[in-house]
This record gives C-alpha cells, sequence and structure tokens, in this order.
C-alpha cells in the first residue's frame, strides 16, 4: 500500500510505502535506486544484510536510513515480514536534516544515529499500532517536528533542476541543464552531491531507467522491447540492457516477468535469466 504524506510534507516526503510478507521461508530481496533515500521500520522480524556459505546471517538494524544507491543491494528475510518505508523526495531528507546527502551514499545507518532517541520512540510507537492510519499520523507528526527545525541553505537551484530533469525524464544533457539554469557545470555537480547523492548526470540516469520501467509497465501487447527503449531515451537497445544490469543486475525481460514486484524498485525472487 502507497500513501501520500501529509500537505506540508509533500516536499519532502514522496510517499509511504506499507509492505507485508507472510512467507516464513528464507526470501531474497533486490533494491536499487529510484533516485530517493528512504528510511525503513522493521516491525516484525529483522531484514538480513548477508548470508554466508556456512549461513551465518548479518542482521540489519530493526529500523534503518538507506542512502543514495550506485548499484543494487541484496536483502534478505526469513521470517514473516511487515515494514514500513518512508521515500523521500531526491532532495527531502538534506532539507529535513541538512546533514550532505554524500554522508548516506551506499549507506545503512540505525535510525537512533540519524534521529537519536526520538527514531528509536516512533519505532516502537508504530510497532505498539495496528492500525495504518494511526502510523500514519505518528509519521506525519513526526516529520512535521523536522520542518521546525531545519537549517538548509535555499534549495532554488535544485528545485529549478529537478524540474528540468523530470521534465525531460532524465534524457538530457549536463550542458543543456548548464544553460537552463545559468550555473555552471562544477556548481551544479557540488550543489546535487550536497543536496541528492548523486550528480546531475547520474541521478538523471536513474530517472530515465524508471521512467522505462514505466513505458514497461504500460505497453500494450503490440508494442515490443525495442520500441520501448528508444521511446525512454536510450540509443539502443544493448546501451539499455548494460545501464539496466548496472542498476539492478538483471535484465529488463527478467524484471518484466518478474511478478513478485514490492514496489518499483524493489523485487523478490527474481528468475534465471532469459534476456
Amino acid at each position: 500500500m502507497q500513501v501520500s504524506p501529509s500537505k506540508e510534507l509533500s516536499q519532502y516526503i514522496k510517499h509511504y510505502l506499507f509492505l507485508d510478507n507472510k512467507e516464513i521461508a528464507i526470501q531474497k530481496l533486490r533494491l536499487f535506486s529510484d533516485g530517493n533515500t528512504g528510511v525503513v521500520f522493521s516491525l516484525k522480524s529483522k531484514l538480513i544484510s548477508e548470508i554466508s556459505n556456512d549461513e551465518v546471517k548479518k542482521y540489519l538494524p530493526t529500523s534503518f536510513l538507506y542512502g543514495q544507491l550506485h548499484g543494487f543491494k541484496d536483502i534478505y528475510s526469513e521470517n514473516e515480514t511487515s515494514l514500513i518505508i518512508v521515500v523521500f523526495q531526491p532532495n527531502g531528507i538534506y532539507q529535513l536534516l541538512g546533514i550532505p546527502a554524500t554522508e548516506f551514499q551506499d549507506s545503512i545507518i540505525p535510525v537512533e544515529e540519524i534521529f537519536d532517541y526520538k527514531g528509536s520512540e516512533l519505532q516502537e510507537k508504530l510497532y505498539e499500532q495496528n492500525n495504518n492510519e494511526v502510523r500514519i499520523e505518528l509519521l506525519n507528526h513526526f516529520f512535521r517536528s523536522l520542518i521546525n527545525n531545519k537549517l538548509v541553505s535555499n534549495q532554488s537551484i535544485i528545485n529549478n533542476s529537478l524540474d528540468f530533469i523530470l521534465k525531460n525524464k532524465g534524457d538530457f544533457s549536463v550542458k543543456q541543464l548548464v544553460e537552463y539554469t545559468g550555473y555552471t557545470e562544477r556548481h551544479l555537480e557540488r550543489k546535487f552531491k550536497e543536496s541528492i547523492g548523486l550528480n546531475p548526470k547520474k541521478f538523471g540516469n536513474v530517472i530515465r531507467l524508471h521512467h522505462f520501467l514505466k513505458l514497461l509497465k504500460n505497453r500494450s501487447d503490440a508494442t515490443n522491447l525495442t520500441a520501448i527503449c528508444y521511446d525512454a531515451g536510450f540509443s539502443d537497445q544493448s546501451h539499455l540492457i548494460k545501464d539496466f544490469r548496472k542498476h539492478t543486475g538483471i535484465s529488463p525481460r527478467e524484471y518484466l516477468f518478474n511478478s513478485r514486484k514490492l514496489a518499483n524498485n524493489l523485487i523478490k525472487a527474481f528468475p534465471v535469466s532469459i534476456f
């Protein structure tokens, strides 16, 4: 279930995701970048970050923040799980905390290290509730309290750049962005890394990939993969496949025929390659 935050939080938080899995066998989940940072609250069993050959398991924190991913990350569940994921806007966590997004890159950090004891308190309150409407209000209240304390600089450069990139669905050149904003490439790259955690081109590549996924999801039976590839701004199919594998570790067809998607960027038990 995907739920929007309260109106005043919409510039910081994209949505809340509620994901439940009743399977008790070990499940492999693959998380890849959607251009956003997120916070995961595990309300039942902990997720696992690694399982060694002799089945020694390394557990993730009960609740944690994950930063921008340069590729993909595999995590595991071994029991019934109930997750709440707070998906921030690309620069949302920076706006709320004022911490450079590069500090979270490819990292998983316990919530108490980010939000102090208040993060642990929120985890407990979410755990004690069975009503998702109450949980949503708890989340809204928690993040609204952060707005009053935010100390970040003006985000007009980033917001204008994001509007341009999203309008062009990630298919743009840095030169075009420079001309649109009036700022130098070096300045834009510094601001993007500080606010989002990726430079403009890498962020644009993620947006283009997810535009392709949207086209793939909504395709007609008569539309082939090559046509969608060009519509998404890829120069050819081999370029698409290379970029897709870099971000997800699988091929477009593997993603397409995987019916066990928990979210656009979180899939479960993908099949053998057929591409």
